[in-house]
């Protein structure tokens, strides 16, 4: 009689292994699909910016997403979040899909899709120094030491893609007005994940952000009439897959992982976003711009090591 009972307390540690690298794999695709869908959405902005000013394009955007968005959270019949998370919630929406998106699309009138991206790059070391005080998730050394290796990759992108004049100030500052809000809001959207689903954080913060850009609708209905298919069709596809699609894998990926190493993943989206440049917009990248893609995917992988005890 105590045999059996014992055969199955056995089991269960045989068994962990798998759930647990099912789920790692499942994260790791989600983050990858997400840094696909961002690094194309940096295209998408300079092409749908030719016709939409930076706030009607944000408010085009985002009621795709938040329509796309509401159709998948009424099928699942998601829950509705609790009181005390709302104005996390509403924070999340302001900062990372109202204010980032507005910023980022005023930045691209000035700098190219691959610069904005490099950039905006800054985003995940802000975010790691942010969670490694505020979620207390700390500094090991491989996350630091991929920040650097990633962060010097940035910098030879930077240097290769940038073009002269004043205006390309301002559209530095936006970018890093952009970062910001982005890093601050993932580490809001962190503590909240453990309690609310990826795909309605993303959904209602989607839906908070198009609220807050809704005095840009006179001009955008106005700017619309007069644009052709290809920026109106841009703009949808940005509402549908970057926002809409890219924002919940991400969610979903942060619910798995930590902050700050999920966050220096998104160094691969300026190489990416330099590719996709170069085949839909006729960018051709420097060969320094090559190599800078090179160290930013060499300091995601040291990201990933670990030091010490195996």
């Amino acid at each position: 009689m105590n045999a059996e009972p014992a055969v199955r307390t056995d089991t269960p540690p045989d068994q962990a292994p798998a759930p647990r690298s099912r789920a790692a794999l499942l994260a790791a695709g989600a983050a990858g699909v997400t840094v696909v869908l961002w690094a194309s959405a940096f295209v998408g902005i300079r092409a749908a910016g030719e016709a939409l000013q930076p706030g009607p394009l944000a408010l085009g955007r985002l009621l795709v997403g938040s329509l796309v968005l509401g159709a998948f959270v009424g099928y699942r019949r998601e829950p509705f979040p609790a009181r005390r998370d709302l104005p996390w919630i509403i924070a999340c929406g302001l900062l990372w899909f109202g204010l980032y998106n507005v910023a980022l699309n005023a930045a691209e009138r000035l700098v190219d899709a691959g610069t904005a991206a490099m950039l905006v790059g800054v985003g995940p070391i802000l975010m790691a120094l942010i969670a490694g005080v505020v979620l207390r998730e700390g500094f090991p050394r491989p996350l630091m030491a991929g920040i650097v290796v990633s962060f010097a990759g940035l910098l030879v992108i930077g240097l290769s893609s940038s073009g002269g004049g004043g205006s390309v100030g301002w559209g530095v500052l936006l970018c890093f007005t952009a970062a910001l809000a982005y890093a601050v809001a993932v580490v809001i959207q962190k503590p909240l994940l453990a309690r609310v689903s990826a795909l309605q954080i993303t959904w209602l913060a989607c839906t908070v952000g198009a609220v807050a850009c809704l005095p840009f609708a006179p001009a955008l209905v106005r700017e619309s009439s007069h644009a052709s298919a290809g920026p109106l069709l841009w703009t949808a596809y940005l509402g549908a897959l970057p926002t809409a699609a890219a924002f919940t894998t991400w969610a979903y990926a942060l619910a798995r992982t930590s902050a700050g190493r999920l966050g220096v993943t998104t160094y691969l989206v300026p190489p990416i976003s330099i590719l996709l440049g170069w085949l839909i917009l006729g960018e051709v990248p420097a060969v320094t711009a090559l190599g800078g893609g090179v160290l930013c995917l060499a300091g995601v992988a040291v990201s990933r090591l670990k030091f010490g005890r195996a």
